[in-house]
């Protein structure tokens, strides 16, 4: 067993360079040996940017035994056929969200990571989001007592772009924003959902994915959660939006780990005091400073995984990411016959 594995990231887009290639570069228990580009002005960036060694074809990097860990930052739709293909070679995976666009692709994946005993994760750093972070410190300490209503909103004024702007890559924002938005709220509430509701708009011109999505879930017990993603919106709605018995937490804006991520360290990432959060209850209203975020973690609990060292974070598992893709399947369902769709899905 290795102490650092090696890993090497497909593809150097804004996930492959900014997101994946920076976190396991950093002191993350992982060593990044390569990156995959069939791009050769790409390729000599990576050299610049990264100083590690290039690969051409995908096939070279399964079929390196010096690879340990494959990271798919490709578009969505590639993410179940490349997988699979690595964890049959004996390589760890994992896939930036979402981990595939179907449910059937999800088990496919499931069933070759236990089939090889290999690792297989998704990338769902915004666990480590402030602001998400603070609302389950909160929760923690009962001060919204019991959250029956929790609202999550990631809305943007521009369309995405790429491939993520083509349907048939599965880009739109409810795959791109909402698969993070999804994870969060699934961790809120564990117990099963039992209805599930999406709405669709498809107001862009010159693209097939949607111009603002809305999701609706149903969970046991009568808890309420509503996911709003759109690529339309120059007035967002508040990022997170918790009602409970005792209390309202509503918190704006995004993360700043990623503003610091992309100008150079992340490790200087620092919310103004002007955007925490507020919590309302009988006895008035108070600012909650939001607690600090850290995107590091999820790399590192990779590097424990393979390494079988042990980590105080607990990882992305299969049965959560399966949970996911069990509700998103229902979502799309949904938006298609304009339905609820009612069903038990649980881990």
């Amino acid at each position: 067993m290795v102490n650092n594995p090696n890993a090497v990231v497909i593809g150097y887009g804004y996930a492959g360079r900014n997101f994946h290639s920076y976190l396991i570069g950093l002191d993350s228990g992982l060593n990044l040996h390569g990156v995959m580009s069939r791009n050769p002005e790409t390729r000599a960036r990576i050299t610049a940017e990264r100083g590690c060694r290039t690969y051409t074809e995908f096939d070279e990097v399964i079929g390196d035994p010096d690879v340990h860990l494959v990271v798919l930052a490709t578009p969505n739709d590639t993410h179940a056929d490349l997988a699979i293909r690595a964890m049959d070679a004996g390589k760890h995976v994992v896939t930036d969200k979402p981990m595939c666009v179907t449910l059937a692709e999800c088990d496919s994946m499931i069933d070759a990571a236990r089939r090889n005993r290999v690792l297989l994760s998704v990338f769902q750093n915004r666990r480590w989001d402030g602001d998400f972070l603070t609302l389950g410190k909160l929760l923690a300490g009962d001060e919204l007592g019991d959250l029956r209503w929790l609202e999550m909103a990631w809305q943007t004024p521009r369309a995405s772009g790429g491939w993520r702007g083509l349907a048939v890559n599965g880009g739109g924002k409810l795959f791109d924003l909402g698969a993070h938005m999804l994870d969060q709220v699934l961790l809120v509430f564990p117990r099963a959902v039992t209805s599930v509701y999406c709405r669709m708009h498809h107001d862009y011109d010159d693209r097939d994915i949607e111009s603002h999505a809305m999701l609706v879930l149903g969970f046991e017990g009568g808890a309420t959660a509503v996911i709003d993603a759109g690529g339309m919106h120059f007035v967002p709605k508040p990022r997170i939006q918790a009602f409970g018995t005792r209390g309202t937490y509503v918190k704006h804006g995004l993360d700043p780990q990623e503003k610091a991520m992309n100008a150079g360290d992340i490790d200087l990432a620092r919310e103004e005091e002007s955007a925490y959060g507020v919590l309302r209850t009988a006895d008035g209203e108070k600012k909650i400073p939001t607690t600090p975020g850290r995107w590091r973690n999820y790399y590192e609990i990779i590097a424990a995984q393979i390494t079988g060292r042990t980590h105080p974070e607990k990882p992305v598992c299969l049965e959560q990411t399966r949970r996911v893709m069990t509700v998103f399947d229902a979502a799309f369902e949904s938006a298609r016959e304009g339905n609820v769709v009612v069903r038990n899905i649980s881990d």
